[in-house]
């Protein structure tokens, strides 16, 4: 206990000489975020010293090893830097699939050489990942991919399509799911591989949604040539690595559903609007929702958390990534229907065909939660038969 309170008294001391003001804010929207990246314009003074001072301490990665640039903090160290973190609404200096994806599978199943290329520039903010799983006929039965890689001397030779790439249009390099073997089993036969979006054959196409905005594209390979040393883990074994790699999709995306500082959003929100009816809410079904919900998610926080020690212990976090995708999404749509309740109709304000709130927007995009990384449905199946063993009939 005296070393978990030095290393927090350290923390707090640090983060108040080193956090710039501009950066303890709750991010509000894309703009806000520092994805990083060989082409990356920082949006602010403050945002590119928050990286390069986090970075410099491998805090952008603070439990990967010290060895690769992370900050080799033990999994109650990495509790407390962001319990602090959050105390003083610092943003996060750097986001993306590098750090909570790609990384973790590289530390995992990636060679030596690949941890040593890959790992640094990603903890730097050097690269930018996107993920190349999806196709048109590919979604929730993920196996059934076709995009095809064969063999040719020491490279492969890539075709086909990816749908739903998230940023495909602005990432540098992409982790992607080939068939390498068109005669095994669905599961086998699958690839893992790395390869660089300027690669010729490589393209993109933005797929706009309701919102109207999207990060998400669509993304083709015409005869792309990858090298053999890019495959992670084995060949025609790539599907072990998808699956692993996906567990942490699914906890990146139920982070979001436990985000406290969108409980907060939600309080303030409400202390907003009540201030226009005399200082407190006159729809007491509106009033129980919001402290529902408050509720809600930090006891489903709590419950992440836990899910999180235990896998300390040396487990994996498997099915339960299921229960906390699932969870932590339905949440957030919870909380964007309330968001939108309390703004009333300034939310659904609309012009040359996107929302011009917000609020709007975000409510909107939340409907998308329920699909990626996995439907509500599969997660569902993968609750009932993995973790309840209910029959299949």
């Amino acid at each position: 206990m005296a070393e978990s309170d030095e290393f927090r008294s350290e923390v707090v001391e640090w983060l108040a000489e080193n956090c710039p003001n501009e950066m303890r804010h709750p991010i509000e929207s894309d703009d806000d975020v520092c994805w990083g990246g060989r082409g990356w314009a920082f949006q602010s003074t403050a945002q590119e010293i928050w990286l390069r001072r986090m970075a410099a301490r491998g805090w952008t990665a603070p439990g990967w090893p010290k060895e690769y640039g992370g900050g080799g903090l033990s999994p109650e160290e990495c509790r407390i830097l962001d319990q602090e973190m959050r105390r003083i609404a610092a943003r996060p200096p750097l986001e993306g699939f590098g750090l909570s994806m790609i990384g973790p599978a590289l530390l995992e199943f990636g060679t030596e050489e690949q941890k040593t290329a890959y790992l640094p520039p990603i903890i730097n903010g050097e690269i930018r990942w996107c993920q190349g799983y999806s196709e048109p006929n590919a979604g929730s039965d993920l196996a059934a991919l076709r995009t095809s890689a064969v063999r040719d001397g020491q490279e492969f030779v890539l075709n086909g399509q990816k749908v739903w790439t998230s940023y495909a249009d602005r990432a540098d390099w992409i982790f992607c799911l080939v068939r390498t073997n068109p005669e095994a089993k669905k599961q086998r036969g699958i690839t893992f591989l790395l390869f660089d979006m300027q690669s010729a054959g490589v393209s993109t196409r933005p797929i706009r949604l309701i919102s109207g905005s999207s990060p998400f594209c669509e993304t083709f390979f015409d005869n792309v040539r990858v090298p053999v040393a890019n495959v992670v883990g084995e060949i025609d074994k790539g599907w072990d690595v998808a699956k692993y790699l996906l567990t942490h999709e699914r906890e990146t995306i139920a982070r979001g559903g436990s985000n406290l500082f969108d409980a907060n959003d939600l309080n303030a929100a409400a202390a907003k609007a009540a201030t226009q009816t005399g200082g407190r809410l006159a729809d007491e079904i509106l009033r129980a929702e919001i402290a529902r919900a408050a509720i809600d998610t930090h006891a489903f926080e709590a419950t992440r958390a836990r899910y999180l020690e235990e896998t300390e212990q040396g487990g994996s976090l498997g099915p339960r990534s299921a229960v906390a995708k699932l969870t932590g999404t339905e949440f957030n749509k919870r909380r964007q229907e309330l968001l939108v309740s309390l703004q009333g109709l300034e939310s659904f304000r609309w012009e040359n065909g996107a929302s011009e709130s917000s609020t709007g927007r975000s409510w909107l995009r939340s409907k998308g939660n329920s699909i990626e990384g996995g439907t509500t449905e599969i997660m569902l199946e993968i609750i009932a038969k993995q973790i309840l063993e209910l029959p299949k009939d």
